[in-house]
């Protein structure tokens, strides 16, 4: 479908006037709902600003969610020439709201024709066209009779040039369909829809709404209620406001969001439109979620606990160990401990329960060269971005790393060589590590399999069972070792 810029390119519109229509689009639902009818935006054509215009093309369209369509095709782009659509021509040069039309026969429809101008900078940018089923027209009921009342005000805003006056930005505003409250220059409410009504009695408010101030009406429903959202203003001053609002009313019994459309007349305020839309259930399972992740973030965080508690537990241990074997086995089983409890406080400071891995593995390196009692002089490199990996990857892989490099210093750099080289390259769910040294390599005759290593045993066995992935070692021509393990993420 074309954009809006490539359909009035040929309107002679500047920047201003269709950031201007843009705006009129993001709310022109409410209209479309209000008026129970089908809107196209007809803007003119014309081959320079100052000539008179050819025709005019649609360039928006918009269904109403409270009728049926009378336009179930698409109709933007279509063009109609000067004179072939009287009342958009009329709506265009006169810039005043065309309503007085006859109903024409569209297929099997008898549809009516009402045309409002879009007003900019003092001058009609383009024009709404309503098209509403004339036999939806006939025998209105109050409901109806208000819906369009109001319709009549925001056309004769748009019109005027204020409205939309601001955009409200927000997760969802509040459909008509949900509950529409009018209220006149007073702020009483002068109509309620029933679902309007049904909204504010669930949340505890069992009195009439119509003909009582509303603002009284909501305070009293705040009143001693503590909200996680403190409002800065009375309900007063909310409701009488100049520009649109959106605000939570909520009490113990529940939560209301309200829309609030200030109606004006010129420059004098007439009224303004509530939108209410029962919100409760959508609000529990919010904090039931955050309750949930704060929970899951409190049990990593003292899993991080325990883990550092036993490694705390193992170090007294190495001050009675008199064999050095033995010290040598409990500091390594400290550092492959504290490679899982790295990976637990991660998680315990991400709400998204995924691990930022890249910052594991800068840790990880730092924390072996710490501890290294090995000579000075090894250059350690990593190239590529590991990203961010679910827990259950995060965790193996962080001890295949810290295995990997404390066997290439131990080992590979002991005697010989300055180099040791970390390769991450990762394409979607597939990720490969290389770790390579330039050291004194493997013998001839190694197999990982039969290796007596029991860091290259563990690193084998998180590789295949716990990430069902793969691991080759080979040797350097030039010197050295490199280590390749493939797994999926």
């Amino acid at each position: 479908m074309a954009t809006l810029d490539a359909l009035t390119a040929k309107s002679t519109l500047d920047a201003d006037d269709i950031n201007r229509l843009r705006a009129v689009i993001s709310e022109w639902q409410l209209l479309a709902d209000l008026s129970f009818a089908d809107l196209l935006l007809w803007v003119p054509i014309r081959e320079n600003p100052k000539s008179w215009p050819e025709g005019h093309i649609v360039v928006a369209q918009m269904r109403p969610t409270t009728a049926a369509t009378v336009y179930p095709k698409d109709l933007i782009g279509q063009k109609a020439r000067w004179g072939e659509r009287p009342w958009i021509d009329a709506a265009l040069s006169d810039g005043e709201i065309q309503r007085e039309t006859e109903p024409e026969l569209v297929g099997e429809l008898l549809i009516k024709e009402e045309c409002i101008p879009i007003l900019h900078k003092s001058k009609v940018i383009g024009v709404i066209a309503r098209y509403r089923n004339v036999e939806q027209m006939r025998s209105p009921g109050r409901l109806e009779m208000t819906y369009r009342e109001a319709a009549f005000d925001l056309a004769r805003m748009i019109s005027e040039g204020t409205f939309p006056a601001a955009k409200v930005v927000t997760e969802t505003t509040p459909r008509v369909g949900d509950g529409l409250i009018r209220l006149d220059g007073n702020g009483m409410v002068a109509f309620s829809s029933p679902n309007a009504i049904s909204a504010f009695r669930q949340i505890g408010h069992q009195s009439e709404l119509e003909l009582n101030e509303l603002a009284v009406t909501l305070e009293d429903l705040t009143r001693g209620f503590k909200a996680r959202f403190p409002r800065d203003e009375s309900w007063n001053s909310i409701l009488s406001g100049k520009v649109p609002r959106q605000v939570e009313c909520e009490n113990n019994a529940g939560v209301l969001d309200l829309y609030v459309l200030p109606l004006t007349a010129g420059n004098d305020r007439v009224g303004a439109l509530v939108l209410v839309h029962n919100v409760t259930e959508i609000r529990r399972r919010e904090r039931e979620l955050i309750s949930k992740d704060a929970t899951i973030r409190e049990i990593h965080h003292r899993v991080k606990n325990n883990l550092q508690t036993v490694s705390a537990l193992l170090r007294l241990q190495t001050r009675r160990a008199e064999d050095p074997s033995a010290v040598s086995a409990i500091e390594e089983a400290i550092r492959r401990i504290g490679s899982i409890a790295l990976v637990h406080e991660m998680l315990s400071i991400n709400a998204q329960e995924m691990v930022e891995f890249d910052e594991v593995a800068d840790r990880l390196i730092a924390a072996v060269k710490d501890v290294s009692t090995l000579r000075s002089g090894i250059t350690l490199e990593r190239t590529g971005k590991f990203g961010a990996l679910r827990p259950e990857v995060a965790t193996p892989l962080a001890l295949i790393l810290t295995e990997l490099i404390q066997n290439a210093y131990e080992h590979g750099l002991a005697t010989t060589g300055s180099t040791l080289a970390i390769v991450v390259n990762r394409t979607g769910d597939q990720l490969r590590l290389e770790v390579s040294d330039d050291g004194i390599g493997l013998p001839e005759d190694f197999d990982i399999q039969s290796s007596d290593s029991l860091g290259l045993q563990i690193v084998k066995t998180l590789t295949t069972n716990e990430l069902g992935g793969k691991i080759e070692v080979h040797r350097v021509a030039s010197g050295g070792t490199r280590i390749q393990v493939d797994i999926y993420c």
